[in-house]
């Protein structure tokens, strides 16, 4: 079977696909320390770090320059708006629990499934039935580094150790 081609993104919508990509790395540091068997604590204090560092502006940054772009009664903005609600819950969660696993794991799927969405249908979407003056004001956005933010972290916990 053949795997599906990239998605071509507007120039506008790249630094937050690329924002993406960081944000499924980070769904994928979560499963391996879970499969490691490392404490959810350590893990959890990276996510909450990495939200804290790069995925609230991520998320403000798209709430500002892309959802508002939709109605307000789009079942396409409703439903982004309703899993950036549910992504917030779920880090307050994790602030008061930062030993279970389960929320970890709940984390991580939202997070996945959100991106996709975004990805494959929210961001295809706005490509086909918006014109390019509308997709450009988007562009001020130009993403974070999430590599700088990992410099500045110590625990590594998903490497092989």
């Amino acid at each position: 079977m053949k795997s599906p081609s990239p998605i071509k993104r507007h120039q506008a919508l790249v630094s937050f696909s690329r924002d993406h990509h960081f944000g499924l790395l980070l769904v994928w540091k979560i499963r391996q320390g879970l499969e490691k068997a490392i404490r959810p604590e350590r893990i959890t204090n990276y996510v909450l770090y990495a939200f804290d560092n790069d995925l609230r502006h991520h998320f403000s940054e798209e709430e500002r320059l892309i959802f508002c772009k939709l109605p307000p009664a789009d079942p396409l903005r409703l439903q982004a708006e309703n899993e950036h609600a549910a992504i917030y819950k779920l880090v307050e969660k994790l602030r008061s629990d930062k030993t279970n696993d389960e929320l970890l794991t709940e984390f991580a799927q939202s997070l996945q499934d959100h991106i996709r969405f975004e990805e494959r249908i929210l961001f295809t979407y706005m490509q086909e039935n918006f014109g390019p003056a509308d997709l450009e004001t988007i562009a001020p956005y130009d993403g974070t580094e999430p590599g700088d933010i990992d410099a500045r972290w110590e625990d590594l916990f998903w490497e092989n150790k």
